[in-house]
């Protein structure tokens, strides 16, 4: 492969909401440049980028592919990405690695729900942007619909570069304003003529031509100058302009392309050759210490992995960017995660399932090497002598939980093993081995993306699962003082066991005063891991029960408050006194003062007007104004409090305090009466008394359970 200079190398992202045709603009772009022989379409499940399994039984992205083309002279690197949020890990880390993002817009839909997600990624990391408006053959194609509904929600920074001349289904000639040229395509495509601008479109382009112009010359104050001095500005002097204004995130070029129909990408390619920022026009990378990484081809060598694919028959992919200076195949790089050492044995340019073997990669460039053993997404890998741990992407929190079990009881081991494999390989989904709940619990961003999951342990593995509702982790407490005593008496032919133990629970909270009936002669404050405190008081007198068996009586309180009465879960805010009891000058010991202890809180428990709590979320919802009747009867049917109300941009924000047991179900419910349009966000807040009948029904299930599995 000819090697390109940093100048010449272009990465861009193509991102866009699902069905607005980023795999087949992609597959055009390799076709038009070489790469490919033939076009494959996303139907017959032959193109290049969207090659895995589950793509073609779904007919869309799940996976981020990377792929490359070049064109006159140029090398471009290209990510093509999902177009759903559930896979919104994929289109981060390649958004963040990019240099340039294009955004197609379908001609009809406009800018829709993915649009809006997929674009707070992009403002956030601040890239150039080209719009490219596509479908343009649809019957029901509105490009003038589409420019407004773009200018209103990405603002005056939206620039016509070029504009259809009859959209529709016998679309095929497009006005270039940059060039002032129509270029009329074939009927299959391809390579375009060139055209004169006719007379009835003059007047037209002009006018935007002269928008052009003046959007270009506003960048950059010598620019500016110059069209005051000539009143226009050439073709060189408007790619510089609009190159500023791209990087300034103040020019939104608006290219036109029919992917399905093979018209556009290649005045698409060309104005990324000489317009779009290459790497080492970007700002520099920052580290995790808050310095930076100049993308310098003189530099030491430094690469970040923004991607880990486990493929079968192959192993673990490392997909990477070159931030700084050159990388060789053999080469051994420090990760600065853990300090340990690895080395390049093979660097590959990849486009899908294809894989070109390559000798180095210089600065600015992506490319894939295998089988690095301690490297993972993230990570970043430097030459020796040299020290940079580069910012990580920060991905989503999960939205959705479901428990996980294999349903072969053998497997359980395996399932574990193979859980950690595709986290590793996806971020987003996150595993959870939650001993409270007693559930592996599986943590992604929607339903869809939990069931491709299953899907493929299913398929790649060859494990099958079951999903179960993940459980909520309730609390127990008390609501008013109690006493109670429990003689533990066991005899069995040689040394029996035998303790008594009185104690008082009551309601703990910071700064209670001392217990009022019993002196206590010391205290022990606990911090539980769980949340909340036990505070354990000595109130022996007299030597009723010797000191040496409190801890014993602890410990029995403690396993109790593990597992509560109520339901099972555990027990916070409780000050326990020890106020009398009996010892045995033989049979007492630790094993029987700990039972006792144990049954003498739980009895104390059941007559102190036991509580649950359950966890409470704060749950800010925002939508268009027009939804908010339907984002409302949603979360009151769903046991939530309204807290506030918030007006922005033409959406509303709805505050609300949500259970956790309900939590699921509203998030799956919102999306489906917004379809999509809602961006919520959950964030724990606190734990709150459940409702008595709810509090009922846990309490008789779980005392089902108990005597089903001969408990008492």
């Amino acid at each position: 492969m000819k090697m390109y200079d940093e100048k010449h190398l272009k990465n861009v992202v193509l991102i866009g909401a699902a069905k607005s045709g980023k795999t087949t603009l992609a597959e055009d772009m390799l076709f038009e440049a070489g790469i490919i022989s033939k076009r494959g379409t996303v139907e017959e499940r032959n193109t290049v980028s969207d090659y895995h399994e589950v793509e073609h039984e779904r007919g869309s992205s799940v996976y981020a592919t990377t792929l490359h083309t070049e064109w006159r002279d140029y090398k471009i690197n290209l990510i093509d990405t999902p177009g759903l949020e559930d896979f919104a890990g994929e289109v981060i880390s390649s958004i963040r690695v990019c240099d340039t993002a294009v955004m197609l817009l379908h001609a009809q839909a406009g800018v829709e729900v993915g649009t809006e997600l997929i674009w707070d990624y992009v403002d956030r990391y601040n890239k150039p942007t080209i719009l490219a408006v596509n479908h343009l053959d649809n019957e029901h194609a509105n490009f003038p619909l589409v420019l407004e509904q773009a200018k209103r929600f990405f603002g005056p920074a939206v620039t016509v570069m070029q504009y259809p001349v009859n959209q529709g289904p016998g679309f095929n000639a497009i006005i270039d304003l940059l060039k002032m040229t129509m270029y009329r395509f074939p009927a299959g495509g391809g390579k375009p003529e060139k055209l004169p601008i006719p007379p009835e479109e003059q007047a037209q382009a002009d006018a935007l031509h002269n928008e052009l112009v003046e959007k270009a010359a506003e960048n950059d104050d010598a620019l500016m100058e110059l069209y005051f001095e000539k009143g226009s500005l050439d073709e060189d002097e408007l790619r510089q302009g609009l190159k500023i204004g791209m990087m300034r995130h103040q020019v939104f070029p608006v290219f036109c392309v029919c992917a399905r129909n093979n018209m556009g990408s290649g005045r698409l390619m060309g104005f990324i050759d000489n317009v779009a920022p290459s790497a080492v026009e970007m700002p520099p990378e920052r580290t995790e210490d808050g310095g930076e990484v100049p993308c310098d081809p003189a530099g030491p060598a430094c690469l970040f992995v923004f991607k880990t694919l486990l493929e079968p028959h192959i192993g673990k992919l490392s997909f990477f960017k070159v931030l700084s200076g050159e990388v060789k195949a053999g080469q051994e790089l420090v990760n600065e995660k853990g300090n340990t050492i690895e080395r390049l044995n093979q660097l590959f340019i990849a486009d899908g399932r294809n894989r070109q073997p390559v000798e180095r990669l210089r600065t600015g460039d992506i490319g894939c090497t295998l089988k690095l053993k301690n490297t993972f997404t993230n990570h970043t890998l430097n030459e020796k002598n040299f020290t940079a741990q580069i910012d990580p992407i920060h991905f989503p929190p999960p939205k959705v939980r479901v428990a996980i079990v294999a349903k072969n009881k053998a497997d359980d081991e395996k399932l574990g093993e193979v859980l950690a494999e595709i986290h590793t390989e996806d971020p987003t989904l996150e595993v959870e081995y939650n001993r409270e709940l007693k559930q592996v619990i599986l943590h992604g961003q929607g339903e869809l993306h939990l069931a491709v999951t299953r899907w493929r342990l299913e398929n790649i593995y060859n494990m099958q699962v079951d999903y179960l509702p993940a459980r909520i982790p309730y609390r127990e407490t008390i609501q008013k003082a109690a006493q109670a005593s429990y003689r533990h008496k066991k005899q069995s032919g040689g040394a029996g066991q035998f303790g008594e133990v009185y104690m008082t629970i009551e309601p703990y909270y910071d700064g209670m005063p001392p217990h009022k009936d019993h002196p206590v002669r010391d205290t022990e404050e606990i911090a539980l891991n769980w949340g909340g405190k036990l505070v354990f008081n000595n109130c022996i007198v007299g030597g009723a029960i010797d000191a040496r068996f409190l801890p014993s009586i602890l410990k029995g309180v403690m396993e109790k408050m593990q597992e509560g009465p109520l339901t099972g879960s555990y027990v916070r805010d409780v000050r326990v006194s020890v106020y009398d009891g009996k010892m045995h000058p033989v049979d007492s010991n630790d094993i029987s003062f700990k039972i006792a202890g144990m049954m003498a809180f739980r009895d104390a428990f059941h007559q102190a007007a036991p509580q649950l709590l359950e966890p409470v979320y704060d749950v800010e919802a925002t939508a268009p104004d027009v939804m908010m009747g339907d984002i409302m009867s949603e979360l009151q049917s769903h046991r939530s409090i309204i807290t506030g109300m918030d007006s922005g941009n033409a959406s509303q924000v709805i505050k609300a305090r949500t259970p956790q047991a309900e939590l699921d179900r509203l998030l799956s419910a919102l999306r489906n009466v917004t379809q999509g349009k809602a961006k919520v966000k959950a964030i724990f807040a606190e734990y709150a008394p459940v409702p008595q009948d709810v509090q009922k029904k846990l309490s008789e299930d779980y005392r089902k359970v108990e005597q089903a599995n001969g408990q008492h």
